[in-house]
């Protein structure tokens, strides 16, 4: 990835927060809790995971321009969302979350020198990532998301108003 590539893609990692914020004010809260299957995440739940994804990825980041050469540990999203209780826990306060640990990490992703965009690390389950592709997978990850949770409203107000 080019140095303009790289510029574009921190800017709209760093306007993740309110692109969520806004997408979610698309949904109605009565949508929220919708399973669309028996193994789906609910909108709620969506939410939930994204907070845990951002601190897996603030932590990531950290050993990518401080540790380079580190390995960084991979979870099981669907595991956490059932030990940890999403459907429980507050969408509210994680969006919260979401927001402060992606606003830090905007802030420091862009002020990092253009040598740190070489470091590397090595993930527990799919191997070595460089900070450009831990860049580019949570650049696309809100907006993937947010075509997901669009998918469940559209699959709820089907079986809602058929």
């Amino acid at each position: 990835m080019n140095q303009a590539e790289r510029q574009a893609k921190i800017e709209s990692y760093g306007r993740a927060g309110e692109k969520l914020e806004t997408a979610l004010k698309a949904l109605p809260q009565a949508a929220w809790h919708f399973r669309p299957a028996p193994e789906e995440w609910t909108i709620h739940e969506v939410v939930v995971h994204l907070a845990d994804s951002e601190a897996n990825s603030y932590v990531r980041a950290r050993r990518l321009a401080a540790e380079p050469g580190s390995t960084v540990q991979g979870y099981d999203e669907m595991q956490w969302a059932r030990a940890l209780n999403y459907s429980e826990q507050s969408a509210e306060e994680a969006v919260e979350l979401f927001k402060l640990l992606r606003r830090n990490t905007y802030h420091l992703i862009r002020r990092l020198p253009e040598s740190a965009w070489a470091n590397t690390v090595m993930h527990s389950e799919s191997g070595p990532m460089t900070f450009d592709q831990w860049l580019d997978i949570y650049e696309r990850h809100v907006r993937e998301h947010i075509e997901q949770m669009q998918g469940m409203y559209a699959a709820w107000k089907t079986q809602n108003h058929a």
